[in-house]
């Protein structure tokens, strides 16, 4: 038996309940591993909310680092004692340890600590496909970064910066503006002091912004796709604030306007998709172009 935190019914955080759960031995294709660090990720606020569904009870966590402790009969390439780590699927990291498929997990170079790893791949890995599939950002690009300051969009502003982008991002206070500044982007913007969309545009000078990254949803959504030049994209990955409302196709035709919905686990679909993802983002945390400080344990 280990410890692991369960959800037997939705609700704020008095639902999560710390308990004694089986773990077993791995199966055929299986390891078992020994968490180091687990990340906490704002879609473990959905899932205990009811936003995304799952069946009850359940194990919430999506992300964390640790050693393998076992090998399931027959698999090659994991052994134990390996440092390993896996973001996505599946859900339950909310756990001492946990059993998963071997091609769901990835090697974590030894020069990254086990924290850091733990709380940069989910957020690191979601920057990458963002930034490097969804969207191919290149230089003289101007993107929009919404909540510019949180988990993703620290990142997003580094890694947009370093790419050659004009990063532009919404933030609520100075502090976190100055925070922005520090991670590359070069126009934090105050949503609670002005109007963000007034701002993009005279910054763009009114051509507007090739793609805008947007987690926040109901609140912005309206207004990134006022930000976007002709033939821009509109990323949707999150909606902190609200379910978007529907839109009319229409809405985009006067600018041509492209609009996806992604999310991590279909550009992680495959053993390869995965495998360039997390190791683009472990090789730009080892050569310092991503820095991520854990401020919370």
């Amino acid at each position: 038996m280990v410890k692991a935190i369960r959800v037997h019914e939705l609700g704020g955080p008095e639902v999560l309940k710390w308990e004694d759960v089986e773990v077993g031995e791995p199966g055929e294709g299986e390891i078992c591993v020994k968490h180091k660090a687990i990340g906490v990720n704002f879609i473990d606020v959905y899932f205990r909310k009811g936003v995304y569904k799952t069946e009850l009870p359940f194990i919430l966590g999506r992300e964390a680092v640790g050693l393998v402790t076992a090998v399931g009969p027959g698999l090659t390439g994991r052994k134990v004692g390996d440092l390993v780590g896996y973001a996505g699927n599946p859900m339950g990291s909310y756990t001492e340890e946990q059993i998963l498929p071997a091609s769901f997990v990835v090697p974590v170079p030894s020069t990254i600590d086990p924290i850091v790893g733990a709380a940069i791949m989910l957020k690191g890995m979601t920057a990458q496909f963002l930034l490097r599939r969804c969207f191919k950002v290149e230089p003289g690009h101007t993107i929009l970064v919404h909540a510019a300051a949180g988990g993703v969009g620290s990142l997003l502003c580094q890694w947009g910066n370093a790419l050659g982008a004009t990063v532009i991002g919404t933030v609520s206070t100075k502090e976190k503006a100055a925070q922005a500044i520090e991670d590359g982007c070069h126009h934090p913007i105050i949503y609670t002091q002005e109007d963000f969309v007034d701002c993009v545009k005279e910054i763009t000078k009114g051509q507007g912004v090739q793609v805008v990254f947007d987690s926040v949803g109901k609140d912005t959504f309206q207004g990134s796709l006022e930000c976007l030049a002709s033939r821009g994209y509109m990323v949707s990955f999150g909606q902190s604030s609200g379910v978007i409302d529907p839109v009319p196709l229409s809405a985009l035709a006067p600018k041509s306007l492209f609009l996806t919905r992604p999310s991590m686990m279909q550009y992680t679909a495959t053993r390869e998709e995965l495998l360039e993802t997390a190791g683009e983002l472990f090789a730009n945390v080892a050569s310092g172009v991503l820095k991520f400080c854990v401020t919370k344990t």
